[in-house]
């Protein structure tokens, strides 16, 4: 099964009414947990049951759809095509909530919170297949009507069925001609609605494009693609060549441990649960060795920390570089079940963790290199998190920033004179980048490096002195690094 192109997002047609169910159900609804198959729909297509309890957990329980799928796959024995149909159905709906909203909406002649919760998740299911696949519509309205008839009988599987019908008059192009922003008045607004994003985050993507805002369409479209997964070899332990060899992926462009796999579940590969190799989007990597080459004034003596440490992935890389190189790694989770992430990841490696809160760890200062992974909004990794963009809002950002600004500040206060900060966040909003930067350039009188000349061999990097990679440029989440020297 593969995607067409487009998803898209855009309003809501509250002009008629109906029989109001309640978003979260009525007394036929009750919450099921999504990693036990449904007894009632034995005699469904099991790929779609999958898919449909996974967004079932997105909804009710605010889960995460790539934590909830994998899991899901292997208590069900699911695998080869079953599973790819699965993953495709479930994550693509998660991701293109905003188009298929706004069709079933006015496919429903009511607005959505009037829609039963899990009538509203098959409905999700039917149209994304609709609009957004090559299944034949006939499979795809047939196959939800089953879901919902097995679960709740005929007369909801009836208004399933009508809904569904309404949907398939119309192709994809066509529902958004109708439903979308005018795209003279409002570029934006339509691109946004035509590539499933929410207005304000595709807006944050043209403002941190700046003059090469014109590429904004290409972010979209990159954003809303299925990514390719990929692994980072662990230095010390294999190369990226040797691991392209025994996965059968290819070699990343840019980080020297990059590989780059088609899919599947990576879990299941022997070089990962052998702690050889690691889930890690190519851009992290970047991050991690930027750190680890930044030049510093005097000697490296050795210390080197990881102040925003969990889960552990960078932690794990940057505990590995330290390794080779003689050095140290300090490594602070304030939430103790996260820092047992760290703990496992980083097995084996010169690496200490601390619960404690990055604003004030409590370690003593005179540390050579230091990493500030900063919690964010996110924003550039929305296309490895299907549901994320749905849920972020703007008034997230201003409480991120106040903590990544005081985070930042306290890594100012342990590096050493001659020492480097490398700041870096999943996101490009320019408020979580280049303004928690100048203020602590302004704040601090640290000295801003030219970051570009820290990630050698990829192109398109802009005017810098920092570094924002993208999707639809290199292939990576949207990262965003800069480094910081304080003076001597």
């Amino acid at each position: 099964m593969t995607e067409s192109r487009r998803p898209a997002r855009g309003k809501r047609d509250q002009s008629r009414g109906g029989d109001k169910q309640g978003a979260k159900g009525g007394p036929n609804t009750r919450p099921r947990q999504a990693g036990r198959p449904d007894p009632s729909a034995s005699g469904v297509d099991q790929p779609r049951v999958a898919a449909r309890d996974v967004l079932r957990a997105v909804r009710e329980r605010d889960a995460y759809a790539n934590l909830v799928l994998p899991g899901l796959l292997r208590d069900r024995k699911m695998d080869g095509r079953d599973a790819a149909l699965a993953t495709e159905l479930a994550y693509g709906a998660c991701r293109a909530q905003g188009l298929l909203d706004a069709v079933i909406a006015s496919g429903a002649g009511r607005p959505i919170d009037e829609i039963d919760g899990p009538l509203l998740d098959v409905l999700r299911l039917g149209t994304y297949q609709l609009l957004r696949t090559r299944v034949a519509p006939h499979a795809a309205v047939a196959t939800s009507v089953d879901l919902v008839r097995s679960e709740f009988g005929g007369g909801k599987a009836g208004f399933v069925n009508a809904v569904l019908r309404r949907v398939a008059e119309k192709s994809e192009e066509q529902w958004v001609s109708e439903l979308a922003p005018d795209a003279s008045s409002d570029p934006v607004g339509h691109l946004a609605f035509e590539y499933a994003h929410p207005v304000w985050i595709a807006q944050a993507f043209a403002d941190a494009l700046g003059p090469d805002a014109g590429e904004i369409e290409r972010v979209l479209a990159a954003d809303d693609a299925r990514p390719s997964v990929h692994l980072v070899a662990r230095p010390g332990e294999i190369s990226a060549e040797e691991l392209a060899l025994v996965t059968g992926g290819e070699i990343g462009p840019y980080s020297p441990y990059a590989v780059h796999l088609d899919g599947g579940d990576p879990g299941q590969l022997d070089a990962v649960r052998e702690g050889l190799a690691g889930v890690q989007d190519e851009g992290s990597q970047l991050v991690a060795r930027a750190l680890a080459l930044a030049p510093l004034l005097g000697a490296d003596g050795g210390r080197w920390l990881d102040l925003c440490a969990g889960p552990g992935g960078k932690a794990a890389l940057l505990g590995a570089l330290a390794d080779i190189e003689g050095a140290r790694l300090d490594a602070v989770e304030p939430a103790e079940h996260r820092a047992d992430l760290v703990r496992k990841t980083t097995k084996g490696l010169p690496v200490d963790v601390h619960v404690a809160d990055g604003r004030d760890p409590g370690l003593a200062p005179g540390f050579d290199r230091v990493l500030v992974d900063a919690p964010c909004t996110g924003l550039g990794a929305l296309r490895r998190r299907p549901e994320a963009r749905w849920r972020r809002q703007p008034t997230d950002v201003a409480a991120l920033v106040k903590l990544q600004r005081e985070l930042l500040a306290s890594a100012i206060s342990l590096v050493r004179p001659g020492g480097v900060v490398l700041y870096s966040t999943c996101s490009p909003h320019l408020s979580e980048t280049v303004g928690v930067v100048a203020d602590a350039v302004r704040r601090h009188g640290v000295v801003a490096l030219d970051t570009r000349e820290l990630v050698p061999g990829v192109p398109e990097l802009g005017d810098g002195p920092g570094v924002q990679l993208w999707p639809h440029r290199h292939g990576t989440d949207a990262m965003f690094m800069a480094a910081l020297r304080k003076p001597e």
